[in-house]
């Protein structure tokens, strides 16, 4: 059901089957594997999971084995890894819905073999390692334990290891090779027993693109599927094409005498006479409040206007100056617009960088009540 609200987040698929395709091109010999947790980074998990599939994408990556079972749900029929490990109750879903769980912790085999006994279904596990980012994981020095005990649950098959690299958008920063010279060590431990398991995995989004040496044999991409660079001084060739933009029609025009003040708290005051318009998104959408503070604009006809004011739940005011602007006229928060003067582009890495954040952030806080529409299929 619409919400009548003239406020939408488009979404290019094209630009998704793009982007795999880069990055595949960057590890051809390694399997990719698209990172669609949180509503694959508020693009929309099925829609982007199918895309990305259809562009060469071996695996899917979630957070959550909820978000696991609504792919499955939804028909999608490729391996899907849980990046971390299930909660105990949820081992029955995993199992049942064919996903592979990634586990840091022995704790949390037991539950999953019983699972995967009682449904008479071998289960695929990989096993996460901790080479220093200490978030998740088992310490190097566990690996063999972990893996001891995988072998003794029949029901079990250690299909996989890896491990996450902390530091791979900070290029020249050493500690990307410390860890990936301990997870090798951990390789080469399992391969001198006959342990290593077909898949080995280090490389995120920053690590594929500018660590050659993490590739081995599956890449986890997340944030550059969605076309966004990892890191400040991470490129590729071709670009990568952002797939989200977010629009809006213009709600309501005011013209203001020079001295007035908008919004709450009133700090935001007019110089010369001239018109605020106001856009029917707020923060509850994942327009930041403090955007104006920030210094950001938005695109009216093509032209860059001020955010005129605090942001508020729902709507926000742009300052249009003396310029042309009715009721109905699209204004692009993020995004590429047409103007008398050629195309602007403002982009989620630009609201990212004025606040002080990550685009990974600003993309994910674009909120559900916004819609979603796609292009590209």
């Amino acid at each position: 059901m619409s919400d009548f609200r003239p406020a939408w987040a488009a979404i290019d698929l094209d630009a998704v089957r793009h982007n795999v395709s880069v990055l595949r091109s960057a590890a051809p010999s390694a399997a990719l594997m698209a990172v669609v947790k949180a509503n694959a980074y508020g693009h929309g998990a099925e829609q982007v999971a199918r895309a990305a599939l259809e562009a060469g994408a071996g695996w899917l990556g979630v957070a959550r084995v909820a978000e696991g079972v609504e792919l499955r749900d939804a028909g999608i029929d490729a391996p899907i890894m849980v990046l971390s490990d299930p909660p105990a109750d949820g081992a029955g879903e995993v199992v049942s819905a064919r996903l592979t769980p990634m586990i840091g912790d022995v704790a949390s085999l037991g539950p999953l073999a019983d699972a995967a006994r009682a449904a008479r279904t071998p289960l695929d596990v990989h096993v996460k390692v901790d080479t220093g980012m200490h978030r998740i994981g088992c310490s190097p020095a566990a690996v063999r334990d972990v893996v001891d005990r995988l072998a003794s649950e029949p029901s079990l098959h250690f299909a996989g290891i890896g491990t996450h690299l902390a530091v791979a958008d900070a290029v020249g920063d050493p500690f990307t090779d410390r860890q990936l010279d301990e997870f090798l060590r951990v390789l080469d431990d399992l391969e001198s027993t006959g342990d290593r398991p077909p898949l080995a995995h280090a490389a995120n989004s920053a690590g594929l693109l500018a660590h050659p040496r993490s590739h081995l044999d599956l890449v986890r991409t997340g944030i550059s599927v969605y076309g966004l660079a990892p890191g400040k001084k991470i490129t590729t060739d071709p670009a990568l094409r952002p797939a989200m933009s977010l629009h809006a029609r213009v709600s309501a025009v005011r013209d203001l005498d020079a001295g007035e003040r908008v919004s709450y708290g009133r700090r935001y005051e007019l110089s010369a006479p001239g018109r605020i318009a106001t856009v029917p998104l707020g923060y509850a959408d994942g327009v930041p409040r403090r955007l104006a503070d920030a210094a950001g604009d938005v695109l009216v006809g093509g032209t860059r206007r001020p955010v005129a004011g605090t942001v508020t739940m729902d709507q926000m005011m742009v300052d249009v100056g003396s310029g042309p602007v009715d009721v109905g006229d699209e204004v692009v928060l993020i995004g590429s617009q047409d103007g008398p003067d050629g195309s602007d582009t403002i982009t989620a890495t630009e609201w990212a960088d004025r606040l002080g954040t990550i685009d990974y952030e600003i993309v994910t806080g674009i909120r559900s009540r916004v819609p979603r529409t796609y292009s590209g299929g």
